[in-house]
């Protein structure tokens, strides 16, 4: 089933990072559902940029690496400026978030009232995560929902779908893996309507070798503490 004509007023912002050997096509595979997709390449020292052009994406260069938390915040600077854009997904490109749960989120901020949809690992038993990686980021949710007073499974997943309302709100000024922590704050502070959606995310040896590591963990804890 083609869905690409009618998620014309969707965009795709995918934060890009030295991932050549992939993102083409995880990008040709997503513009069968959504035409419009923006990278933010982020100072990628390969043949990635190339690589999502082939894929048909829009591509925005960050000269120098300044993280994924500003890359996210160009990608959605552009998105929400274009002519009919309505909804916008974060998704990875490393081809772990999957089109169909994209998909989904998006036709629920279509049929419910809600401003942004947060993909959770922890809703249903399809996401393989480590032990030790289902306990840190537990953690990091017990921080959030102290810290923010919002109330979500899991604070740290990079899949969202969000409206124009939301895409004018946010500010991501932590350009590291704390950027996810301030999009929860700002749900909170913005009182934005939010909801979660349980989604598969797909550890490949791949993925697993580009920082889904325990030193990744480790990282978002010391970020969540010391900012």
């Amino acid at each position: 089933m083609d869905h690409s004509s009618h998620n014309d007023d969707t965009w795709l912002i995918i934060p890009l990072f030295n991932e050549a050997t992939v993102v083409r096509e995880v990008i040709a595979d997503a513009r069968t559902t959504f035409p419009n997709i923006v990278c933010v390449d982020d100072g990628s020292s390969d043949d990635s940029v190339s690589e999502a052009l082939a894929g048909g994406a829009i591509v925005l260069r960050h000269p120098i690496n300044l993280g994924q938390g500003a890359a996210l915040q160009t990608g959605i600077e552009f998105a929400r400026s274009q002519p009919g854009a309505a909804y916008f997904v974060t998704f990875d490109s490393d081809g772990q978030h999957q089109v169909s749960d994209a998909l989904a989120m998006v036709q629920r901020l279509r049929d419910e009232p809600y401003d942004i949809i947060v993909g959770s690992r922890f809703l249903d038993g399809r996401t393989n995560a480590g032990a030790l990686k289902k306990f840190v980021l537990r953690l990091a949710v017990l921080f959030e929902r102290l810290s923010t007073g919002v109330r979500l499974t899991d604070a740290h997943n990079g899949l969202r779908a969000f409206n124009l309302t939301t895409a004018r709100t946010l500010r991501i000024r932590q350009n590291r893996m704390a950027h996810a922590s301030e999009i929860v704050a700002q749900i909170g502070n913005h009182k934005l309507r939010y909801a979660e959606q349980p989604v598969h995310i797909i550890y490949t040896d791949y993925s697993r070798s580009k920082g889904q590591s325990l030193w990744n963990s480790v990282n978002i804890l010391s970020e969540l503490f010391i900012k």
